[in-house]
């Protein structure tokens, strides 16, 4: 018998491998198979196993659950997906809150001498400074997760890389008010590669972690992700603008 599970808290070919060879290790399993890109697990079995078994034979970082096909009639189905909508907006909490703390900062270092420029500046320079910290904390975790949806990272590894450098830079320059033109330019090419990887993702409906805060927090692929992007993309090109 074949049972498909989801897999959450997969984020390169490395933890594909490391779901199937834990999974592989439980008793009546005969055959194991991850795909990445839908994050779920064909797992074949000789005699039905409990959830929870193979459940408690991942690691922590991995949460197994079971996959159920939706009826448009059934009541429950409308509960579920009631109940994720609440736990997306739980898990984006962090993000949330993060964006409040920069606006607020931004908006209180200009309260005396109001102008949209210098609030737009210190609020890119801030994010970029606050969420390359986040990166730097798991830079390798952080490259594997960024390489699954960024094209660029995707075609050169390297990229991921130094990518939380890069932020550190462009933050500097715009709290500095150092050539800040550049800063506009490379922010615009920088994010917006970034964000049509965030929309292919989207599109596709794949279930991918965000590694807009590197590993330290678990934030799902959603479209907060593309308006994040957005926001820094129009304030660039307001600035550029004007």
């Amino acid at each position: 018998m074949i049972h498909t599970y989801n897999i959450s808290g997969m984020t390169c070919g490395g933890c594909k491998l490391s779901v199937e060879k834990y999974l592989e290790k439980v008793n009546y399993v005969t055959n194991v198979d991850v795909d990445l890109e839908k994050a779920e697990a064909q797992v074949t079995m000789n005699q039905h196993i409990q959830t929870e078994t193979l459940k408690n034979a991942l690691p922590e970082k991995y949460h197994l659950s079971e996959r159920h096909e939706q009826n448009v009639f059934s009541t429950k189905t409308i509960v579920s997906e009631r109940d994720e909508e609440k736990n997306k907006i739980e898990q984006l909490k962090p993000l949330l809150l993060i964006f409040f703390y920069i606006a607020t900062a931004s908006m209180l270092l200009h309260y005396k001498n109001w102008t949209w420029n210098g609030f737009m500046l210190d609020f890119m320079g801030l994010f970029y400074i606050v969420f390359s910290f986040f990166k730097m904390l798991d830079l390798r975790g952080f490259s594997e997760s960024f390489r699954i949806y960024d094209p660029l990272a995707n075609q050169v590894p390297t990229y991921g890389k130094v990518y939380p450098f890069i932020e550190t830079a462009l933050g500097i320059m715009f709290l500095m008010r150092y050539q800040i033109k550049i800063a506009l330019i490379i922010t615009i090419v920088v994010l917006g590669l970034t964000t049509i990887g965030v929309i292919k993702t989207l599109l596709d409906k794949k279930s991918i972690r965000c590694a807009c805060l590197g590993t330290a927090l678990k934030l799902p692929m959603t479209e907060a992700t593309f308006i994040e992007n957005a926001i820094m993309i129009t304030m660039a090109v307001l600035m550029l603008v004007n």
